[in-house]
């Protein structure tokens, strides 16, 4: 009996899972509503503004955008892009890098083997679920950037909601 390798790409998104499950199980907000979506909105965009990121930031409750904004080198795409990525996270109830990451490591790819069109939807960095610790089971919204490479754009939204959740009282402990 031969022994199969896994592949390079398949193997390091099985490493990365654990990674991304753990982050959507500690990144849940005390609360969320336009005030929490106005505070996430402006630390991104402020973040990006320092960094002198090119990015778009969106925050959606339900059917309701919370909160848009494009920085300087932004475009019309990068809307289009937040739109397909928040479009995951509405239908997986995941961030939009862990659903594309669970495909990879299962040796498949989002855009082929979802059956999903991949003009409405993107499996790719950069939408993370929000949800409250009084109900965590339930995705109340999505907080999204496009402009950046999907891992940065995934990296950009851990790292505000982990600020926001330690800095704001609005996180959960």
């Amino acid at each position: 009996m031969s022994q199969q390798t896994v592949p390079a790409e398949v193997a390091a998104a099985q490493q990365l899972l654990p990674v991304l499950e753990d982050q959507e199980r500690r990144l849940v907000l005390e609360r969320f509503g336009p005030e929490e979506a106005w505070e996430l909105g402006s630390l991104t965009v402020g973040l990006a503004r320092q960094r002198h990121l090119p990015v778009a930031v969106d925050i959606t409750c339900g059917a309701q955008q919370l909160f848009h904004c494009a920085l300087a080198g932004a475009s019309a795409d990068n809307d289009a892009w937040i739109a397909r990525k928040r479009r995951v996270v509405e239908r997986y109830g995941q961030s939009s890098f862990l659903v594309g990451t669970r495909f990879r490591a299962r040796g498949r790819d989002f855009d082929r083997d979802s059956r999903l069109d991949v003009g409405t939807y993107a499996a790719h960095g950069g939408s993370f679920p929000l949800r409250t610790r009084t109900a965590p089971g339930v995705v109340l919204g999505a907080l999204s950037v496009s402009g950046l490479p999907q891992e940065e754009d995934h990296a950009l939204l851990v790292e505000v909601l982990e600020r926001f959740i330690a800095g704001s009282g609005a996180g959960a402990e």
